[in-house]
């Protein structure tokens, strides 16, 4: 059986968090056009912000980019590299946040996506998120704890 584990990321990890972060969102590059640049700036925002990976046999197979907030904790971007999607590391994930939100006492966690990714909205919606308004490409959510 194949194990994983989450743990705060490190400077070192920044190319591969970025490899894995570019990996994770290359199949929606063909139908959005206006998708940013997901990686860019992950070395920056492992020293400033907290980030966590999910390694799975010695690679990193996801991560999640928590930023703290005026009283909320945004997500800035969770991915799981294709190579281990279902294996309950997106879920493991979304509960570091909560457990991160919680840690630093705050109440509620928010996010944004983007407006051609309806699979996302309704698969927060079905973690209990729920959507606050849309703006632009832009559809923002949050989660009260």
């Amino acid at each position: 059986m194949t194990h994983w584990h989450l743990c705060r990321a490190t400077a070192d990890d920044a190319t591969a968090l970025a490899a894995c972060i570019d990996a994770a969102y290359a199949h929606y590059a063909a139908r959005i056009s206006d998708l940013p640049a997901v990686s860019e700036g992950i070395g920056d925002e492992i020293a400033a912000h907290r980030v966590w990976l999910c390694e799975m046999d010695g690679e990193i197979a996801g991560g999640i980019v928590l930023v703290p907030k005026d009283g909320h904790l945004f997500l800035v971007n969770v991915a799981v590299h294709p190579d281990f999607a279902g294996k309950g590391l997106g879920g493991a994930l979304m509960a570091q946040a909560d457990t991160d939100c919680r840690a630093l006492g705050l109440a509620e966690v928010r996010l944004s996506t983007h407006v051609k990714l309806p699979e996302n909205v309704a698969l927060y919606a079905h973690l209990g998120w729920e959507e606050t308004s849309r703006e632009g490409n832009k559809v923002h959510m949050r989660k009260q704890l």
